[in-house]
């Protein structure tokens, strides 16, 4: 166990001390500081209440009409005060939750899409969901932190205030009061600690793989009605769901327990204090109004020390969301580990030709060996169709060049970034206007608006910016657009880049061959060199080489009139 609280508050320092000392640590701590503050306020305005409390039942008791409304008085000053002591801890409280969570959340965004993290990511099975992660996992964490660092800070101050209260009126009380608390909190860790923790983390995973399930149902909803699939997605979906239901029952029958033994624990609290005190109170020792002052005392030392017994299931979720966020952010800050055999190696090199050096592509499981020992050079107009069988590796091979693909060895040597262009089969359409699909990623590129139509007519698309209501209208272009129309969208961003090197994978697929044999033939003219992956022989002609991927690891470089497509 206490290894467990060791590793735990490890891993909550380093997802929250990053903050704490960053650029925005001024303000932080200032924020934080004033909390504290507030937190006096309220410890000393509880501590007044408590006292007139008392105050009014004993002047009621010896009928002093003139103590009576003095304390009435008073306890309306000390109102006065507490209001907006409250009022400014809770605002002050979420403002500073909020500045901590965009912080986090900045940093977070900026790991996640460096190096291309969210597509490793995918292939990481221990991540599921990351878009949960950052958007509820990290205000989670950052809002309690917040709560149980205020919660234990508040307890504290409490304890210190009044103790000395309960001090002088019952020592017993204080005596009992300690033993109580220790037994409680005890009995909580040991009983429902380790259990809990676990079913709120697996019930944090369940519901996020629920709602990815629904998510993923919406964005196929074409292909699974084409494919008459609504009945394997239903019983898909409420097996997800069975997951959830089954996990929350497990979940609700310990907090049951749980329950009992706090409840039970909380309304003996409300006994006991009168129990203890009620010989002195009898004997006239103590006055009624010291005994109400002793019970209220003595309500908020338990409080006080009570707090984990009190909070012990928020406090369990919190760990389980604190575990997710923990691994997230390992996983972040290991994604430019690439997986690799031993004694594997993919190098990359800048160059001013796109050149492939003895290259060796494997699965990711090593089982199967994809390409061997590939040497080929495509030099400026030396344009490269590649064939072959499907799962020959084709798609693996333009990943590699990429930097996608890390499984293997060799040396690829490529011009920068900038001057390769990659199209996939099917083309990403961006969040945004028409403007924006053609412009994309270069978003702040100011083109004027006729050169844009220019595109669209050179890609076929010369009705498409009337259709859809201009160069300005949002859409969802992937419901919009056909799988063809994006294509040649695609193509569009392609003429307009101009990149030494473009990469198409499958790129014209869903096209007839005219405006296939148009869009290839406009890159022909240019000066960019064709990098290209398809089954279709109608390509030869745009290209000097062909390279045949047999799908065995094998392969043959060849001149488009020695290609008969065999396979």
């Amino acid at each position: 166990m206490a290894t467990r609280s060791g590793n735990l508050w490890k891993r909550f320092l380093d997802i929250a001390r990053p903050y704490w000392v960053s650029r925005e640590k001024g303000k932080a701590w200032a924020l934080l500081l004033i909390l504290v503050g507030l937190l006096l306020g309220q410890t000393w305005t509880n501590v007044r209440f408590n006292e007139q409390t008392g105050e009014f039942a004993s002047a009621l008791a010896a009928g002093d009409a003139d103590r009576f409304w003095y304390a009435i008085r008073i306890f309306v000053y000390v109102l006065l005060a507490a209001v907006p002591v409250y009022a400014f801890y809770y605002y002050t409280r979420n403002r500073l939750f909020m500045q901590w969570r965009c912080w986090m959340t900045q940093q977070y965004l900026e790991k996640y899409f460096g190096s291309c993290a969210f597509y490793a990511l995918n292939n990481n099975t221990t991540i599921d969901n990351p878009d949960q992660r950052i958007s509820e996992d990290i205000s989670t964490f950052t809002q309690q932190s917040l709560y149980f660092l205020l919660l234990m800070l508040g307890s504290v101050l409490q304890l210190v205030a009044f103790s000395g209260v309960l001090w002088s009126i019952s020592r017993e009380l204080v005596v009992f009061l300690v033993l109580y608390a220790v037994c409680g909190t005890v009995v909580s860790v040991l009983c429902f600690g380790k259990v809990l923790i676990g079913l709120n983390f697996y019930q944090i995973r369940r519901e996020a793989d629920f709602r990815f399930s629904l998510i993923r149902v919406r964005e196929h909803a074409e292909s699974i009605t084409f494919h008459r699939g609504e009945q394997h997605e239903f019983h898909h979906v409420r097996g997800r769901f069975q997951h959830v239901f089954a996990n929350y029952n497990r979940l609700n029958r310990w907090q049951l327990n749980l329950y009992l033994f706090q409840y039970a624990y909380a309304f003996l609290t409300l006994m006991l204090p009168s129990v203890i005190v009620a010989n002195r109170v009898l004997d006239g020792e103590l006055e009624v109004g010291s005994a109400i002052q002793a019970a209220g005392a003595f309500t908020a030392v338990l409080a006080a020390v009570t707090v984990i017994v009190d909070n012990f299931e928020s406090l369990s979720r919190f760990v389980a969301g604190l575990d997710r966020l923990a691994t997230f952010s390992s996983s972040l800050a290991h994604t430019r580990v690439m997986r690799r055999k031993p004694g594997s190696r993919i190098d990359h090199q800048r160059g001013d030709t796109l050149s492939l050096e003895h290259l060796t592509l494997h699965t990711p499981d090593y089982d199967r060996t994809l390409l061997k020992d590939l040497n080929v050079t495509v030099g400026k107009g030396q344009s490269l169709l590649i064939v072959g069988p499907s799962g020959g590796g084709k798609s693996s091979l333009m990943r590699a060049i990429s930097g996608l693909w890390n499984c293997g060895s060799g040396r690829i040597v490529h011009p920068e970034p900038g001057q390769m262009l990659i199209l996939p089969q099917h083309p990403y359409m961006a969040v945004g206007n028409l403007r924006c699909q053609l412009l994309y990623p270069d978003q702040d590129r100011r083109i004027p608006d006729s050169e844009l139509l220019k595109l669209l007519d050179r890609v076929n698309l010369p009705d498409l910016a009337e259709r859809v209501g201009g160069l300005d209208a949002e859409l969802d272009w992937c419901k919009v657009l056909s799988l063809g129309e994006q294509q040649r969208l695609a193509f569009a961003r392609l003429l307009r880049a101009r990149p030494r090197y473009a990469l198409l994978d499958e790129a014209t697929s869903a096209l007839d061959v005219g405006n296939e044999a148009a869009l290839y033939s406009q890159l022909a003219a240019g000066h960019t060199t064709i990098v290209s992956v398809s089954h279709r022989p109608t390509l030869l002609k745009y290209h000097v080489q062909v390279l045949e991927l047999c799908g065995n690891g094998d392969w043959q470089l060849r001149t488009p009139s020695d290609c008969s497509f065999a396979w």
